[in-house]
């Protein structure tokens, strides 16, 4: 019998993700906050938990190095989710997609006279068709931490980044000037691993489905 293997990141998402797995009958050996391990043994045998970065997820989950993976629906629109079955939203590590801008910063007005804006984002693709829809012309400035910063030392006029609790951004006097989309965590699939293996995932994907519900 063939192993199945999950791809997860630390932190947030992990821990969200410990009820789901429980309720597929999956716990894992250790915690990968205090172990410097990378794959982790699980009560069950044949299941593995892969430790990955959030960003890496899809492309473990697409190439098949894991059969299962939770990933944001922001990671998942930045990949491009080829390969992939998104069968499940699991409601989990729930945040918001904003663009925020300095609170002196007139957003609304810079927009309507067509000025050109320069965003700060990780978020190259998701940015880039939100400004298009829009018409807006803007120079995107890929930046991979500390967004709320570049407003603040005049790289760029706003940023696109995740909106969590908006403490950050009060705290650097920036305020939500847009909100483009919802974000949450999903389940994705190897679509040949759900061909090869679909007695062994699909009752786990159920029974997840189970716990979300």
């Amino acid at each position: 019998m063939t192993g199945i293997t999950i791809a997860l990141s630390k932190g947030r998402i992990f821990e969200e993700t410990l009820p789901l797995l429980a309720a597929a009958g999956v716990t894992p050996a250790e915690s990968p906050s205090s172990s410097r391990k990378l794959i982790i043994a699980t009560n069950r045998p044949e299941v593995r938990l892969l430790i990955v970065r959030a960003s890496d997820t899809p492309t473990y989950v697409q190439y098949g190095a894991a059969d299962l993976g939770i990933a944001g629906r922001d990671v998942l629109i930045e990949h491009g989710g080829a390969g992939l079955y998104q069968p499940l939203d699991l409601k989990i590590a729930c945040c918001r997609m904003c663009v925020a801008a300095p609170a002196a910063f007139d957003y609304a007005q810079a927009v309507k006279r067509g000025a050109r804006l320069k965003v700060a984002t990780k978020y190259i693709a998701i940015a880039r068709e939100h400004f298009a829809e829009k018409g807006v012309h803007v120079d995107l400035i890929k930046l991979y931490g500390s967004m709320e910063l570049a407003p603040l030392v005049g790289l760029a006029d706003a940023i696109v980044d995740l909106v969590s609790s908006g403490n950050t951004l009060a705290a650097n006097d920036l305020v939500v000037v847009e909100e483009l989309m919802p974000i949450s965590s999903r389940l994705i699939v190897n679509q040949a691993a759900l061909k090869t293996k679909r007695a062994q995932l699909a009752p786990m994907i159920d029974a997840i489905a189970g716990a979300v519900a």
